[in-house]
């Protein structure tokens, strides 16, 4: 066991302005990936690419947030959780200028790749930091503050892209989020004060503990599952409704971008449940409930699909307050940035990376609309995985 100095766990409102501007580094990082998704319609016509090779895209990045995730403990043993994030911080501005600069295929792809990296670097550190600053029995709390970061970018993101698309090409939104990054990662590095203990570099022996603990796999299948519902089904549901459903780019992403405003409040609510029920069962709840809005998603039309689109992104948001709660619980606290390291980052492939290309595949081949409902299917079923869960009830000291 390595020793380090790690930080005093406070109450959740002692360091809720340090839990809230790593909410903010975790923005960045997942509006620069998923900032191409209502981008996608004008990127199609602008490049002529098909769906199957705009889906293809988000399978690069999953790789680079894999890739990165392997490779963030080395980093964060080395220059402390705080320089990683920087680190995180300045390969994404680089990755989204060399996009705007050299707009191709093989470029975005490349662009997507390194985003991925910079996302994988930064959650390991993001939550390490999180858990380790803030008292056990208000992780619930914290960690639903870090996961409005997601439905957050995903309100930001469409909204920005309606706004800017009037004034400028698909390039302008690339840039503005650049900018912000650039500003973050100054502050971050001058006055940035948490985070200043290393993480673990994944070695041979606690990696293989880490494997064979039956719910480490677990919880990649349903981090998978309720990635795939949220992040992979919303970077190709612009693409459905425009194509199959006949709505313009504009509308759809106004409509897509209102509808995850419902997220950002609804972290908190399941961020309360999971601290009552417990983890186990609120991320059961929160998977029947979401791909059962998946299935109707995919299989409506008119009125009822933008209530769908509506429902959908308050629900899957509950999953991962309860899901990342949980994964802190499968290890003890000298190897949780490990499972962190390790966990998302597996999943996010299947989730984030295979569940848009299937469902490009599925729109170029037979309907958009069809892949989404059986991929709620495939999410309700997978739910009952939850109960099988090994939570740690005594945790020791440590970081």
């Amino acid at each position: 066991m390595t020793e380090k100095e790690c930080p005093v766990p406070e109450p959740f409102k002692s360091v809720i302005g340090s839990i809230v501007f790593l909410t903010l580094l975790f923005f960045l990082t997942f509006i620069g990936r998923f900032i191409f998704a209502p981008l996608m319609p004008s990127i199609v016509k602008d490049l002529g690419i098909t769906p199957s090779q705009a889906g293809s895209i988000f399978l690069i990045a999953s790789v680079g947030v894999f890739i990165g995730s392997m490779v963030s403990g080395f980093i964060s043993s080395r220059i402390n959780h705080r320089g990683n994030l920087v680190v995180s911080m300045l390969a994404a501005v680089g990755a989204l200028i060399t996009c705007t600069l050299f707009p191709t295929l093989w470029v975005i792809r490349g662009s997507m790749l390194v985003l991925g990296i910079a996302a994988g670097l930064n959650l390991p550190s993001n939550v390490a930091t999180i858990t380790a600053m803030v008292s056990r029995q208000d992780w619930g709390k914290a960690l639903a503050v870090q996961q409005t970061a997601p439905p957050m970018s995903l309100v930001v993101g469409p909204l920005l892209v309606v706004l800017l698309l009037e004034v400028s090409s698909w390039k302008g939104p690339l840039l503005c989020i650049a900018g912000a990054a650039i500003g973050v990662g100054f502050i971050l590095l001058i006055f940035g004060k948490f985070g200043d203990f290393p993480g673990d570099p994944l070695k041979p022996s606690p990696v293989r503990a880490v494997l064979r603990l039956r719910s480490f796999w677990i919880m990649v299948i349903l981090f998978a599952l309720g990635m795939g519902g949220q992040v992979g089904v919303y970077a190709m549901l612009p693409l459905y409704m425009v194509t199959e459903r006949g709505m313009n780019a504009e509308t759809a992403n106004t409509l897509i971008g209102v509808a995850q405003i419902s997220g950002l409040f609804m972290t908190f609510l399941a961020g309360w449940i999971t601290d009552r029920i417990g983890e186990k069962k609120a991320i059961m709840m929160f998977l029947i409930a979401s791909g059962l809005v998946n299935i109707m998603l995919g299989l409506s039309s008119g009125l009822r699909l933008k209530v769908m689109v509506f429902l959908q992104p308050a629900l899957f948001v509950c999953f991962f307050p309860a899901a990342f709660s949980a994964l802190s619980r499968i290890v003890q606290p000298t190897m949780r940035s490990i499972a962190a390291v390790m966990a998302p980052p597996t999943a996010f492939v299947l989730g984030g990376g295979l569940f848009p290309a299937a469902l490009g595949y599925m729109g170029e081949a037979y309907s958009f609309g069809l892949g989404i409902a059986l991929s709620g299917a495939v999410i309700v079923a997978g739910s009952v995985l939850a109960l099988s869960l090994q939570l740690l009830e005594k945790m020791e000291d440590g970081c």
